[in-house]
């Protein structure tokens, strides 16, 4: 193997797409059914998957949830408003978000902890249960990454549109429409937003519960879930990508390799496809092809805080201290403000022994925290520096 090539891998991310929300593409792309290797994962069908009734079914005492918020407001723009304000009041649902619970609109409901996709889903569902038109909408952020288990999962954003219901033969003039969004960030204003449908967000919540199992490695349960969300939803590249990891991770490379090209077809500029791919062609020997792909791939992702906030990430799981001081203080560079970054370093710090930097670092995360679970959880670790 040759020098480059090694020099590539250790810093290759080899990602899974998941929806802490996700992105999607618009093109349309032939049915799935050649990429689908059911003989490949024998008794994926023991795995039952939700069906689409059940994802966004809710329960009882969700529907007499919306009930008590709507029924003293006749006006469609003030229900609105009360279902949001309620919905987002902390005495009321107390939702927390947690990046690894999938959870159907019932069950987010009953648990009040879940991820960006299973609260829109049921807010959706809440929304559509009060009358109103809802609409899933993707926001195209750049990568984002977050470490989980010792994978690198790719994350997206999505929020929802909700307006009054249409009443045939009325007009609105002035719109009023609500955008409810569970991560709202200001750098996030600036990014183009493509609505998309409720069977692809369907299939980004399949998608999420098929990593889930990919993680846990149980191989015949993502297969079963990522063929239902290429089914429900065959134009969604996230879930293409992820099955090509699995193809991949149980010795199927050329379906690896197809898979991930599907991904490109639908999503030409999906970077982790592009990454994978080229992991595949090293993997066959190809490696002339696989450095051309992963060094373009690195040239469009060095801009990219995330993408050295994540080799970061990795290089301090693998012990690699002063590398991983070198990634993170890269990303500080590029962008200084957000916590994940800020905190980043003060665990580099801290596994360096230099702890005035490491809690200094730390304050600096707390105080640029997005939610409020983010700053208790770094009050928390402050509480144990300053107390050394």
């Amino acid at each position: 193997m040759r020098k480059n090539i090694v020099s590539t891998l250790l810093t290759t991310l080899l990602g899974l797409a998941v929806v802490g929300c996700s992105s999607t593409s618009d093109v349309v792309i032939e049915e799935p059914a050649p990429l689908l290797n059911d003989a490949a994962f024998p008794g994926y069908e023991l795995f039952p998957v939700e069906s689409k009734q059940e994802v966004f079914a809710l329960s009882p005492e969700a529907k007499a949830f919306v009930d008590r918020v709507i029924w003293k407001h006749d006006d469609p723009d003030e229900k609105i408003k009360a279902l949001v304000d309620k919905i987002f009041d902390r005495s009321s649902l107390n939702l927390l978000y947690s990046n690894d619970a999938n959870t159907t609109a019932s069950q987010t409901f009953d648990s009040r902890a879940a991820n960006c996709i299973s609260m829109s889903i049921m807010t959706y569902a809440l929304a559509n249960y009060a009358g109103f038109d809802a609409t899933f909408q993707d926001i195209q952020i750049p990568e984002y990454w977050t470490r989980r288990d010792g994978y690198s999962l790719l994350n997206g954003h999505i929020n929802l549109k909700v307006k009054p219901g249409d009443k045939g033969g009325v007009l609105h003039f002035v719109s009023r429409e609500v955008i409810i969004d569970f991560d709202p960030q200001e750098s996030r204003r600036h990014f183009e937003v493509v609505e998309m449908s409720a069977d692809k967000a369907l299939a980004m919540f399949y998608n999420n519960k098929g990593a889930d199992a990919l993680i846990a490695d149980s191989y015949s349960q993502a297969y079963a879930y990522f063929k239902a969300a290429a089914t429900v939803a065959p134009d969604f590249d996230g879930t293409w990508v992820n099955l090509g990891i699995l193809y991949r991770r149980a010795g199927f490379i050329d379906l690896a390799k197809a898979s991930y090209q599907r991904a490109i077809e639908a999503d030409h500029d999906n970077l982790t496809a592009w990454e994978n791919l080229a992991y595949v062609h090293h993997l066959n020997g190809e490696e002339e092809t696989a450095n051309a792909i992963f060094a373009r791939v690195e040239r469009q992702r060095l801009d990219n805080p995330f993408y050295h906030f994540i080799l970061g990430e990795q290089a301090l799981e693998e012990g690699e201290l002063e590398r991983a001081l070198g990634f993170y203080r890269a990303a500080y560079r590029l962008d200084n403000q957000k916590h994940e970054i800020l905190f980043g370093l003060s665990k580099v710090y801290y596994a360096l022994g230099d702890i005035d930097r490491a809690q200094r670092f730390l304050s600096m995360a707390k105080r640029r925290a997005s939610n409020a679970q983010d700053e208790e959880r770094y009050q928390g670790k402050l509480a144990v520096l300053q107390n050394r």
